[in-house]
């Protein structure tokens, strides 16, 4: 129901947001929390050889001793299409405030009979609400693929440290498909089989494009105004359906008389 030229008045909004939106929201972080912090899914066990020089690579250390930590790289991922978002959209508000088009464009909703949402805010509700959903459905995509291919890292053999002096590795070319004859650190080499896809260059890249193909350009996209429809005829003064006329061999045949019969007159 409309209250004004500039409101309207909604009860399915907050329930939706609620029942429907908050509910997705939650199965994907907990989808998410599964895949990194419990041993829910686990990881596919791809066989190597022991002499193989690709994956004899030194080992960088651990991703806490790294120049950038995750934890840092994960809030940096995290606020910066935030606060793009905020930035852009208080500007561009402020910005249209005194124009037509936002009036035209952008409504304010009553829910029911209590709160009224500024398009401002619904905005900024909007777009970061869906920044995290695709966060987070990233982050599983990620992990489903390092889950299920198992791909071992060029540092594999270095953390595994398999037993050289097994039989299997003093076999010449003898391909190992068992996890138990590594002897190194089991937490180590779990996280040297999900080397692929990369999850810190999945995650930037989605923040970047995020950032600068969601947000950025649109609020550049033009404005428009009103779109008038035209006017629909008066359904009562179009036929239903119009058939082609065939005219009858009698129609024919009175025609060619009464032509006939007016030459012989003159």
């Amino acid at each position: 129901m409309a209250l004004g030229s500039n409101t309207h008045r909604s009860y399915s909004i907050i329930p939706c947001f609620i029942f429907v939106e908050l509910v997705i929201m939650a199965g994907t972080v907990l989808l998410a929390y599964y895949f990194e912090c419990t041993e829910t899914f686990r990881v596919h066990i791809q066989g190597f050889f022991c002499q193989d020089g690709t994956l004899m690579k030194p080992y960088p250390g651990s991703e806490e001793q790294s120049f950038i930590t995750p934890l840092v790289l994960y809030c940096v991922l995290a606020a910066t299409p935030t606060v793009i978002i905020f930035i852009g959209e208080i500007s561009m508000y402020f910005i249209k405030s005194t124009r037509e088009s936002l009036i035209i464009q952008e409504k304010m909703i009553l829910t029911g009979e209590c709160c009224y949402l500024n398009p401002l805010l619904r905005r900024i509700i909007r777009f970061i609400g869906v920044f995290a959903f695709g966060l987070f459905a990233t982050d599983i995509f990620v992990n489903a693929g390092q889950v299920v291919t198992g791909n071992l890292a060029p540092y594999f053999l270095t953390v595994c440290k398999p037993n050289y002096t097994s039989t299997d590795c003093r076999a010449n070319h003898q391909f190992i498909n068992n996890g138990n004859i590594c002897t190194g650190d089991p937490e180590v080499i779990d996280k040297a089989r999900r080397s692929f896809p990369s999850k810190h260059a999945a995650l930037s890249i989605y923040s970047a494009l995020y950032a600068t193909g969601m947000c950025v350009v649109h609020n550049f996209k033009g404005t428009h105004g009103t779109s008038f429809k035209p006017k629909p005829e008066d359904p009562r003064g179009v036929p239903l359906m119009a058939f082609p006329r065939v005219e009858s061999p009698l129609e024919t045949l009175s025609a060619q008389n009464h032509s006939t019969s007016m030459t012989e007159v003159t």
